[in-house]
This record gives structure tokens, C-alpha cells and sequence, in this order.
């Protein structure tokens, strides 16, 4: 086949760290190559190196045959190569429509002509998406959806897409593959980052595993199982299934109680309870209402201030105004969207820790103390082995497993006794999921309440002591995980 894309010896190095160490890569016309490795083996990094965004301090990069040298990631748009970003790209003060024509736009624009064409477009690859909704006002997978949508419109030769599935429900899953499918028909060549191994395997012709930076991996997808993929990944053997709860944990007091809370056309009328000492997983597809829901308990969201509902944390009635006195009593939430919500990403792994203590106000001094910022990433940075490119990294510089870890650092330095993780492990490799499940079943072993908000059904599965479904706004059904079926729950969330 040939060749349209090709990495010879690609390096690059951050503060004196090699993140990506001399990798030979090659792209055919109209494959899908999946590129995976642990967070922080180099895969982003890579992509990024590809797609203009960081020059390479060694090596060479040929396109069609022949060295490219394209200054900045519009310079390789130009010229073929688009790449879809873990954590999206878009103007959040401009329209879907304008997102999607930015940088292509005609010298003379209607917004009205540029939004029937953005409808017509997402219409064409089954997106859901309001052509004239603020970007700032959808969630995550609307996000993503954009995202894709542009890359896709600029009818590029390469398109990378990094973890583009990850807040994607599995019918846009399977809206997506399908476009996947089409685009290789055409002969685009896709790589395709992604911790969903079985995602992989389905979908990619080749597959590339990195570690450490290196190359240690390239063969057919048909001739790998996720047993050696993950060997390759991690260096040893590792469970890749989530294992099947055995028993429950009993349920401790009532820490919250939420009744018939709404919000708008978000949240409507919804119900349910929350107790110490247990896993409480929530579950539902994208416009379900859990965010929304988590989001009003924490004070990041006002309820409806007439037939609002009433919610009661730890006895007494509680109405939150902003995240800060809920936080101070306790409640703490762990965002589904950590760029734009879970950290300060030019600042470094140490100060967004200390901004969670000094937002609970817990530190020690009335001042702030660089000695106690310094003892406090160290411990952690250990506790929750944040791997990092150096000790003055700055959070963006950081692989999103390990910016996920930061996030969840950051909310357990506020001593949280209600704790909502929102996709907790949404972007975060194998490795990782482990570390950070065994967190989430440590904290209600503790004693705290824990509610866990995913997508992703084995994930609810394993960690959950009881499961609520929610569907068009509300809790509409609750499972023990020793009895429900991936099946009944799936059809409580549809129907």
C-alpha cells in the first residue's frame, strides 16, 4: 500500500524529558491505524508533532513521499492533515455554524447561509447538534461531535482523532464508526487514538502501541488480542475486564436526599438518595439530566427557585448558590470536562492542588505558603502517581490521564464527605481505570458517599453498590448490580 504519511526517528523532548524518543511511523491511503499506549507513553505528543502543533527537535516528517516542513497546525490543515483534539478546540462565544466555517469563510457571510449549511452538513453524518447553539452552551459529546464535524468538512487526506469517542453515547458510537467506514472508502488515512481496546481491534486495519515514548509495537490488527496489546502497553500482564461485583456494601446513613429537584427542561421532577459508605452509580444516556442534576447539588447549577424541589444534605435543607459553600460543607465535584472545568492548565500540578485547599480553606497559613504547596504536590503526586515531564510542569503539559489524576487530587485535598465523579475515567488508559477504581472503592470503604456518573455499563457495573438510571431528566429506575442485566439497564435508560 502506499504510503501517505511517514515518521522517520521523530523526537521530541519538554524541559530536558524525551516524550516522544526517535519513533518510526508509517500511514497508508485509506487505513485506519489506532495508536495506543498508557497515558504519558508519547501517543498525543506524537499526533501533535504530526499535525504541526510542536516542532520536532529531531528526525523528519514526509507527506506524499516528500520532507515536510509545515510551520504551525493551519499550515499542515492546508495542506491535508486535520486532527481532532482529545480536549476540543472550538470558539465557546461563537455559534456550532460559525465553528464550523472558522478560518474558511467566504469574503462576503450570512449567518443564515452558514447555518442551513452547518444543518445540512451534521445532518449528513447523523450529529444531533443545534447549528445555531453558543458552543459554550453544549456538553462534552456535542462538543466532540462538532470537533469531528470539522475536520471532516475540510476534506482532509489525514485525519487524527484523538480519544473522539470517549463522551460519545453508543448510538453516536455507531454513527461515528459508520463515518469512520466512509472515510476510508474515500481513501482517507485516520489515525485513531483510543483507550477502548475493543474499539480498536474492531475498527483499525494496523495498530501501533507506545511506551515510554518508543515505539515497541506495529502489526495487523487481525493478528493482536487485547491480552497482548495491553503486554505492549504496560510492559506486563494486566485484567482488562471489569470483574463482577460479589457483594454490596450496606448502606450507611443518609448523607443526601433529592426530591422532585428541577431544572428548566433539563431536569424534571427527579428523586433519589445518596448513602455513606457506598458506591451510588448513576448511569444514563448524554441529555439524560445526571450532569445537570450532579451539577445543581454541588451549586455549579440553580434549580428552579419555584417547584424547585428541595434537597437535604446530612439532615438539613440545603440550596446552593455557588460551588463555594458546598464545597465548604463537604460536596465536592469532580467535572466530566477537565480542561474546562477541572484545572488551571498553565499552572503547575502543585499550585492546582493548593487552589483546591485554599478554595475549602484549609490551609494552614493566612497567606500562601510556596513550602506547604511544595509538601502538598509531593504528597499527591506520590499518593496518586501523577507522572509528570518535571517538577514545574505545567498541567497542559501533561497527558490527559494525568490531568484527570490532578482533577481528582485537587477535589480529595478539600476533605469531601459527598464526592460526584462525573466520567471519571473517560480519556485514561487501562492502567489508570485500575488505580482510579481502586480510589473510588477505597474512599466508601471510608465511609464517604460516592456517586459515580459514566456512560460506560461494565463501569457502573463493577463499582456500583446501587444503580440509578436516569432518562429525559429524571431518576426513573434503580438496579442492585447483583441482579440487573447490562440489558435491563440499557433499556430502562431508552425507554
Amino acid at each position: 500500500m502506499t504510503s501517505i504519511l511517514q515518521a522517520r526517528a521523530l523526537t521530541k523532548a519538554f524541559h530536558g524529558n524525551v516524550a516522544v524518543d526517535a519513533v518510526d511511523f508509517d500511514l497508508h491511503a485509506g487505513e485506519v491505524h489506532a495508536l495506543l499506549g498508557e497515558n504519558g507513553a508519547g501517543k498525543s505528543t506524537f499526533s501533535k508533532l504530526l499535525a504541526g502543533v510542536y516542532p520536532p527537535e529531531g528526525g523528519e516528517i514526509l507527506y506524499l513521499g516528500k520532507p515536510l516542513h509545515a510551520d504551525g497546525p493551519a499550515e499542515m490543515l492546508r495542506r491535508g492533515i486535520a486532527m481532532v483534539y482529545q480536549e476540543t478546540s472550538l470558539v465557546p462565544s461563537m455559534t456550532v455554524a460559525q465553528n464550523l466555517f472558522l478560518g474558511h469563510e467566504k469574503a462576503f457571510n450570512r449567518l443564515r447561509g452558514i447555518t442551513i449549511a452547518a444543518q445540512q452538513f451534521l445532518q449528513s453524518l447523523n450529529f444531533t447538534v443545534d447549528p445555531t447553539a453558543l458552543v459554550s452552551s453544549l456538553g462534552a459529546a456535542k462538543r466532540q461531535m462538532v470537533e469531528i464535524a470539522r475536520a471532516v468538512r475540510l476534506n482532509a487526506k489525514v485525519i487524527i482523532f484523538d480519544e473522539p469517542t470517549a463522551t460519545l453515547t453508543p448510538e453516536e458510537r455507531r454513527h461515528f464508526f459508520s463515518l469512520i467506514n466512509r472515510l476510508r472508502s474515500r481513501g482517507v488515512a485516520i489515525i485513531f487514538i483510543t483507550h477502548a481496546l475493543e474499539e480498536a481491534l474492531q475498527m483499525s486495519d494496523r495498530i501501533t502501541v507506545m511506551r515510554d515514548g518508543k515505539r515497541v509495537l506495529t502489526e495487523n490488527a487481525s493478528d493482536l488480542t487485547q491480552g497482548r496489546i495491553v503486554q505492549a502497553m504496560v510492559g506486563r500482564e494486566l485484567e482488562t475486564e471489569f470483574s463482577p461485583r460479589s457483594e454490596t456494601r450496606p448502606a450507611g446513613k443518609r448523607v443526601l436526599s433529592v426530591e422532585d429537584v428541577s431544572m428548566g427542561t433539563l431536569v424534571r421532577n427527579t428523586s433519589f438518595s445518596v448513602f455513606a459508605g457506598q458506591v451510588t452509580g448513576l448511569f444514563g444516556l448524554v441529555g439524560s439530566g445526571r450532569t445537570e442534576t450532579a451539577k445543581i447539588i454541588a451549586g455549579v447549577f440553580k434549580r428552579d427557585f419555584l417547584r424547585g424541589g428541595a434537597i437535604a444534605y446530612e439532615g438539613r435543607p440545603v440550596r446552593y448558590a455557588t460551588p463555594g459553600p458546598a464545597v465548604a460543607d463537604g460536596i465536592v465535584y469532580v467535572t466530566e470536562d477537565r480542561k474546562l472545568e477541572g484545572f488551571f492548565e498553565n499552572m503547575s500540578i502543585a499550585e492546582n492542588l493548593y487552589a483546591g485547599l485554599l478554595a475549602a480553606g484549609l490551609n494552614r497559613f493566612p497567606f500562601v505558603s510556596i513550602a506547604e504547596m511544595k509538601s502538598l504536590a509531593e504528597v499527591w503526586t506520590d499518593k496518586l502517581a501523577i507522572r509528570s515531564i518535571g517538577g514545574e510542569a505545567r498541567v497542559v503539559e501533561l497527558s490527559g490521564g494525568n490531568q484527570q489524576k490532578v482533577v481528582i487530587g485537587k477535589a480529595l485535598i478539600q476533605k469531601p464527605r459527598l464526592i460526584i465523579f462525573d466520567e471519571p475515567t473517560r480519556g485514561v488508559d487501562v492502567g489508570a481505570v485500575a488505580e482510579i477504581h481502586a480510589l473510588i472503592q477505597r474512599l466508601a470503604d471510608e465511609g464517604l458517599a460516592v456517586v459515580v456518573i459514566s456512560s460506560y455499563l461494565p463501569e457502573i457495573l463493577a463499582l456500583s453498590d446501587r444503580i440509578l438510571v436516569a432518562r429525559q431528566g429524571r431518576v426513573v429506575e434503580e438496579f442492585s448490580p447483583m441482579d440487573a442485566s447490562s440489558e435491563d439497564i440499557m433499556y430502562a435508560a431508552v425507554h
